[in-house]
């Protein structure tokens, strides 16, 4: 992590049914890389008036819980105008449940198997407003955003002021990491895959980053289908 992002403090609130989790969560996290968890609650339907009373930066949420669960318990956070950004943090894989998060208003999905590291990137990216997402789910995401106009992850034309199709630009060694990333992988995984370093790896996602104007793994790699189903 960048030493912005270190000193950048977020509050957390955590919602989960299992108190064995709760806990587990709130000790990984906790004082961590500015991270504050301000409290805990054990259904979706204690949701609303906790981050009304505690107002966190961002809601650490699972999805099944025994009165409310946690997509209505996002849908609900939006109707009352809150500013919390939801994470969901699940152990159910699903497009349907992958879906309705995001429809609903969640910004990231994370499987509860996501390494520590993974979970406070996600924190400090959900605080910012940028998704994120465990890489198992990424590929069937970008699946569903080509294929589904309802999943609103569609990025913007990548085109400069002079209307240039900016995609002339990326480079084939760009376009191999972009592959990797449309196919759910890490960036360590990536550098293994390429022979790279991490750093060169990031230096190259930059890149793509701004070549296509994209501002997340997600839209990416939704350029990747795209150009590789126009290429087919």
């Amino acid at each position: 992590m960048t030493e912005e992002r270190v000193q950048e403090r977020v509050s957390v609130l955590i919602v989960d049914d299992e108190s064995l989790m709760r806990s587990g969560l709130k000790l990984m996290i906790h004082g961590f890389q500015g991270i504050t968890v301000v409290g805990e609650a054990a259904d979706g339907s204690e949701v609303v008036d906790a981050v009304d009373r505690l107002d966190p930066d961002v809601v650490l949420m699972d999805i099944r819980m025994p009165l409310v669960n946690g997509i209505d318990a996002t849908a609900a956070l939006r109707k009352a105008g809150s500013r919390a950004q939801v994470v969901i943090l699940t152990a159910f894989d699903t497009d349907a449940l992958l879906r309705d998060a995001l429809l609903e208003g969640a910004v990231s999905f994370l499987l509860k198997d996501a390494e520590p590291d993974l979970v406070v990137q996600t924190i400090h990216d959900a605080a910012r407003g940028k998704p994120r997402f465990s890489p198992g789910s990424l590929a069937r995401l970008v699946q569903m955003a080509t294929k589904d106009g309802n999943v609103p992850l569609s990025p913007p034309l990548a085109r400069g002021k002079a209307g240039v199709e900016m995609t002339t630009l990326v480079t084939s060694r760009e376009w191999d990491v972009a592959r990797f990333v449309a196919q759910g992988m890490t960036n360590s995984e990536i550098a293994e895959s390429l022979y790279l370093s991490p750093t060169t790896v990031k230096t190259h996602l930059s890149s793509l980053f701004a070549k296509l104007q994209v501002t997340n793994r997600v839209q990416l790699a939704i350029h990747v289908l795209e150009r590789d189903s126009h290429a087919a």
